[in-house]
């Protein structure tokens, strides 16, 4: 059972509670230091930007290495007994060098500007 409703205001106690239940009867979560199976990753594209978040309960700041070439974001976490990676395709191609992050209560969102996908070329 899995709920996907990021604007519910009691998703962090319906999260919490499945946790506990899959710890109790031995689920794919239970040994996982609380992230492996509990990560969720959205993306969100508006006009100018393609935001990504990621929920990493249980993941310090320190721990997350986020990667980006353009077209795809690699999300890397580590605690002491589990890690997770995963390849995010992203909706529209982004200027990595634009990125911003922040990390607040074991969520992580990643705002890039969307790249122009055409360049102007001058004819000689």
């Amino acid at each position: 059972m899995r709920r996907d409703d990021r604007e519910d205001p009691f998703d962090d106690i319906f999260r919490e509670i499945e946790r506990m239940m899959e710890e109790m009867t031995g689920g794919a979560g239970a040994g996982d230091a609380g992230f492996g199976g509990d990560a969720h990753v959205s993306t969100y594209e508006s006009q100018g930007t393609v935001r990504v978040v990621a929920d990493l309960p249980g993941v310090d700041k320190g721990d997350i290495d986020i990667k980006c070439d353009g077209r795809s974001v690699t999300v890397s976490a580590r605690t002491d007994v589990s890690s997770y990676e995963e390849r995010i395709d992203l909706p529209a191609h982004v200027d990595e060098h634009s990125a911003s992050a922040t990390f607040n209560n074991g969520v992580l969102e990643i705002e890039f500007d969307r790249a122009n996908r055409s360049a102007d070329i001058d004819l000689s």
